[in-house]
């Protein structure tokens, strides 16, 4: 069962995700995150302004990426650079992959790349209020990855929510479940499982 988690910079899919991981614990998921796949800044498309936009879906190695989803998906395992923000290329650890029951993708374009959204058996979407997402990121930016507010918000007008509108919210009303991280993220999470459990049950009954 591939489960896919879409959700703006800020709305929690890392927490989700590690959330599922944890419940499920006794398959063993295996977790495939979007952010091992981005390209070298090199590579990256730079504004008008010559900032570098990593919010768009060229940042990523969608062959590469689609590549090995498919290879862990066929029941081998892969080997990836666990990406980490500001380290050098060299410097990223490589981690293997196993095949489980239970894949969790997780990323901004889960949903947006036609050849991993067909993969998908069961879609989730977080959805928090965009100004919720922004004051998290206010948070990450300035204390993990000492980016000045200024930089930030140039970053959130101009790459991040044009990004959300164009390549996640579209695809909110067509999955599986909506996830409201907020006052509401603990009951929708039971409700969650319950939805993923009742798919692996049924999933075995037609094997």
């Amino acid at each position: 069962m591939v489960i896919g988690i879409c959700g703006g910079s800020g709305s929690g899919k890392t927490t989700l995700l590690r959330r599922l991981s944890s419940y499920f614990a006794d398959y063993k998921p295996s977790v495939f995150s979007m952010d091992n796949y981005y390209k070298p800044i090199n590579q990256q498309f730079v504004d008008i302004n010559s900032q570098v936009n990593f919010d768009l879906p060229s940042a990523l190695n969608e062959d590469q990426l689609i590549e090995d989803l498919i290879s862990l998906l066929d029941g081998n395992p892969i080997e990836v650079k666990e990406y980490h923000f500001n380290a050098p290329p060299d410097k990223h650890v490589l981690i293997t992959i196993n095949p489980s029951e239970i894949i969790i993708v997780e990323g901004l374009f889960s949903l947006h790349y036609p050849a991993v959204r067909e993969r998908i058996d069961f879609s989730v979407f977080i959805d928090v209020e965009l100004d919720v997402q922004l004051d998290r990121r206010l948070y990450r930016d300035q204390e993990t990855r000492g980016y000045s507010h200024e930089a930030i918000m140039y970053q959130w007008k101009n790459h991040v929510v044009p990004c959300y509108e164009n390549y996640l919210r579209p695809y909110q009303a067509r999955v599986n479940f909506q996830f409201r991280n907020d006052t509401n993220a603990d009951h929708d999470f039971e409700l969650l499982v319950k939805q993923i459990e009742q798919r692996l049950k049924n999933s075995a009954s037609l094997s």
